[in-house]
């Protein structure tokens, strides 16, 4: 992506550690994951915070996943008042109150077979496609669910991620 450091990367590598692990709880709710990421700054590019993004995610364990599973509103309904939820959720705004509510039934019956949320990289997504998503995965067990909510954390963060890195002073 790039070759030097954007105005919100050298923003957010001035940060003293509180106010850093700060905006990275914004981006992940795992504290396991924020201490990563805070041990690995400086970030010299955007691509080396997302690869270190990848690398924590990796190390994370269910317990620490969970962590970070508890941060995101089940789809279909965003946190009020948060703007990244709502926008992330996007593709839910014009949805029929017949799929918004078949989502509900079925974000319910996700949370208590596996017992989170179900996690999916909205952004960009119908509410359709959400939908039929969790349809498949509820069929898949606990691990399998496990390790492709860790693959949609990593998607979720990275957007979140690149929103940190350009994200100048006073934005």
């Amino acid at each position: 992506m790039t070759s030097s450091p954007t105005p919100g990367l050298t923003r957010f590598n001035a940060l003293d550690d509180s106010a850093a692990t700060a905006e990275l709880h914004e981006v992940c709710a795992s504290s396991a994951w924020g201490s990563k990421m805070l041990a690995q700054r400086p970030f010299a590019t955007a691509d080396a915070l997302f690869s270190a993004n990848e690398s924590a995610m990796a190390e994370l364990t269910a317990e620490d996943l969970g962590e970070a599973m508890g941060g995101h509103a089940p789809i279909g309904r965003p946190k009020p008042g948060d703007p990244t939820s709502a926008r992330e959720q996007r593709g839910m705004a014009g949805a029929s109150e017949e799929l918004k509510n078949e989502l509900l039934e079925l974000n319910l019956a996700y949370q208590e077979k596996f017992g989170h949320v179900f996690l999916i990289c909205a952004t960009g997504a119908t509410g359709e496609f959400m939908r039929d998503a969790v349809k498949v995965r509820i069929e898949n067990t606990a691990e399998q669910e496990r390790e492709i909510a860790r693959g949609e954390l990593v998607k979720i963060n990275r957007i979140r991620l690149t929103r940190l890195a350009e994200l100048a002073e006073g934005e």
